[in-house]
Order: structure tokens, then C-alpha cells, then sequence
């Protein structure tokens, strides 16, 4: 059963929890304390001006332990983004089971300016092919509000986590034909349903979402600008971008239609700072020229943030296909402030390359359930009479 689920069977609604503990976080025992903010474009986080980097290196635990791995192989740089993807088989994996989260938001947690950029699919089934028809009708669905409260689940999870100002990359690649939240085959229904579901995530005490919407680049089954659901409800503007045709050179791939050039300039005419949440090698091979020419992009137009998709055949570390590209990477950002000259190459982690996205599945469940605790500080009101309460429930679901 959901935790929030829980609390509410123990009587203590979220507005009443929010009124008592001024922000408690629920989480593996080392939470702090939430933030309250609405609406789109909070503050800015610490480090802000400059490009967060990162790297999608596994979207379960796996991630989280091998980013010092990868900070060391680069000398000590700073990795400042963490990135995952819910998966998208079930509505109960897309509304992020606390089990699958809580790794993230521990290592979010771990610097005040660290990122959790998340991935969040639309819709269940969203790697099955489903048909053009049926995704109309889901689309028209989610617009009348039919899966709006798995969203809230999704946002009342991560603020009890204490990641409140998590990312959210929400529909990517629309643009496309992978996913079953693809835009193409009613854009009005997609840009209604994306409205929602931003609308329902912010009405959740407590948030600070920033909303990322990424197509993929070029112009793939329909124009991403005609899928744009509107400025009041992005607070971002990315872009998927791999080195494969047609675009032939990095040149075609700023220039080509809905390019990277035309994300630049699009992101500027909505007065939106721009991101680049998937990038890497692809069916062109082995390219350094493609490697220096994007991180060179990066320096110029300063995204809020860029993370490598590192596995093969698009990465740089876990991927040993790609040699002359990897060492170029390696050198530029080890020549970054704060970074010391690497030492011979860290081995890559040993096991099996992930697949192109994620496995839609999630992790075991604890068979004897995981402890969720949250402390409620008495001291502030009733110090004088009693200590600090500290409250813990098992989550079996």
C-alpha cells in the first residue's frame, strides 16, 4: 500500500501532516526538510548560471553508485545530475514506487546542489507499440483528467522524499513514434493532457517541479513546436540529440529543421533556458569530431544542464567501443575548475551494457517490507513537555 495511503488510514491528511511538521520528509532516515513553492520557474538552485553535468549510467541503484566511479575517471569532476526514468509498463510504476526512488533522493539529498532530472512517461504501456487509434483515445482520456491522481501520487511521493525540486522530463521524444505518449496523433489532446498533468503535480504542498519538455531533435513524425503545450506550464526546453542521420555532420544538426539552432532560438523566444537530457554517440560510430563540436555547443549556449546517456553504443565510459570519442570527452572535462589530471583509466564497471531505455521494471520488493520513518519536531511547540517524536510504518506494496 502507497505510504501516502498510510498516513492518510492513520488519519493524518497531507495538508494536516504539512501543518504539523512545517515539511516533513518521509524517507530512509536521512531526509531533509522539504520546501514549499508552486508554480512555474522557482528560484533557481545553488550553482545556477553555469551547466550542470551528468551522466544516465543505470536508472536504479546502479546509478547512483557508479557516479563517483565516473567522477573519478574524469579527474574528480563534479557530477551535479543525477538521472533516472520511471518505467512506463504499469500506472503503479509511472506514480514511483518509494522503494524504486529512494536511492536518488538519498544521493539528491547528499549536496544542496545536486539535480534529480526523472523521466516520466504519460502513459502505461508506453513501449508497446500501441496503435495510433487507441493512443488518440488515451490522449483525449488523460486530457478530461482520467489519470490525474496517479500524477499526484507521483508528486506526493518525491516531496515526501524530500527531492521536491526533481526535474521532470515528462513525455520525452513526443515527436516521435517509439512511445505511446507520443504527440502525432492528436496534438491538442497531448498538449490538454500535459497541461493536467503539470497542473495536478504543482497543486501538491510543498513542490518545486520544473517541468523539461524534450523532443528528440530534427523533425522525426511531426514537428516538436506543434506539440509545445505553452510557457505557463514549461520551465524548461530540451532536446534528445544522437549523432546519426540523416544529419551527417554536426553542422546538419544544428541546422536541419527543428534542429538544435531552432531549439536554441525557440527556447529564446519563450524566454525558456534550454537543456539537453539525452546526447551521445549513435550510428555514426566512433566520433570525436561529433564529441568536441557538442561539449564546444554546451560551453557556448550554457544549458541549465546535459547528461551523457553512457552505455553502449552511445557512451564514453561504460562502453569501450568508442575510444578516440571517450578520450576527448574525458580531457575536456577534466580540464574543468576543481578537477585534478586523471590517472590511468578507472576500468569500466564490469556486467552487461543496458539496454537502449530502461527494463520497464523495478526492483525486487523488500519481502520483509522497508521501514519508512518520519521524526516530528515536538520541540518547536512542546519542547517543555515532550521530546522529539520519531513515527515509522512498513510499506509492503
Amino acid at each position: 500500500m502507497p505510504i501516502q495511503r498510510r498516513l492518510r488510514d492513520l488519519g493524518i491528511g497531507a495538508a494536516a501532516l504539512a501543518l504539523l511538521v512545517g515539511g516533513v520528509v518521509v524517507a530512509d532516515r536521512d531526509g531533509q526538510d522539504a520546501q514549499t513553492g508552486k508554480g512555474a520557474s522557482p528560484a533557481p538552485p545553488a550553482g545556477a548560471g553555469t551547466t550542470a553535468v551528468g551522466a544516465y549510467l543505470d536508472y536504479g541503484p546502479k546509478g547512483v553508485e557508479r557516479m563517483a566511479e565516473l567522477s573519478g575517471w574524469l579527474g574528480g569532476a563534479e557530477l551535479r545530475v543525477g538521472h533516472s526514468y520511471l518505467p512506463g509498463d504499469l500506472w503503479e510504476n509511472i506514480e514511483g514506487r518509494p522503494g524504486f526512488l529512494a536511492s536518488w533522493a538519498a544521493w539528491r539529498r547528499g549536496a544542496e546542489d545536486r539535480m534529480f532530472v526523472l523521466n516520466t512517461p504519460m502513459l502505461e504501456r508506453n513501449e508497446e507499440r500501441v496503435s495510433d487509434g487507441e493512443v488518440r483515445g488515451l490522449l483525449n482520456a488523460g486530457a478530461a483528467g482520467e489519470f490525474d491522481e496517479h500524477f499526484r501520487r507521483l508528486a506526493e511521493r518525491l516531496v515526501l522524499l524530500g527531492v521536491p525540486d526533481t526535474v521532470i522530463v515528462l513525455g520525452w521524444e513526443m515527436n516521435g513514434t517509439t512511445y505511446t505518449h507520443r504527440c502525432g496523433p492528436d496534438p491538442v489532446a497531448w498538449r490538454t493532457y500535459w497541461n493536467r498533468i503539470v497542473t495536478t503535480m504543482r497543486s501538491v504542498p510543498g513542490q518545486e517541479f520544473r517541468f523539461d519538455f524534450t523532443p528528440s531533435r530534427g523533425r522525426d513524425a511531426i514537428p516538436w513546436t506543434e506539440c509545445y503545450p505553452g510557457d505557463g506550464v514549461v520551465d524548461i526546453i530540451g532536446m534528445d540529440s544522437y549523432d546519426q542521420p540523416p544529419a551527417r555532420t554536426f553542422d546538419e544538426q544544428v541546422n536541419e529543421p527543428y534542429g538544435l539552432q531552432k531549439q536554441v532560438d525557440f527556447a529564446a523566444e519563450h524566454g525558456k533556458p534550454i537543456s539537453y537530457p539525452e546526447w551521445g554517440l549513435f550510428r555514426n560510430g566512433d566520433n570525436p569530431e561529433y564529441m568536441r563540436r557538442m561539449l564546444a555547443w554546451f560551453e557556448q549556449h550554457k544549458p541549465v544542464y546535459q547528461t551523457i546517456t553512457d552505455y553502449c553504443p552511445h557512451g564514453v565510459w561504460q562502453c569501450a567501443e568508442n575510444p578516440e570519442s571517450s578520450r576527448v570527452f574525458r580531457e575536456t572535462l577534466s580540464r574543468r575548475p576543481g578537477t585534478v589530471d586523471p590517472a590511468e583509466p578507472t576500468p569500466v564497471p564490469s556486467g552487461t551494457p543496458e539496454p537502449d531505455e530502461p527494463t520497464p521494471t523495478v526492483p525486487d520488493p523488500d519481502t520483509n517490507g522497508r521501514e519508512w520513518c518520519f521524526s516530528v519536531p515536538m520541540g518547536e511547540w512542546f519542547g517543555q513537555w515532550l521530546p522529539d517524536q520519531e513515527f515509522c510504518l512498513r510499506d509492503h506494496a
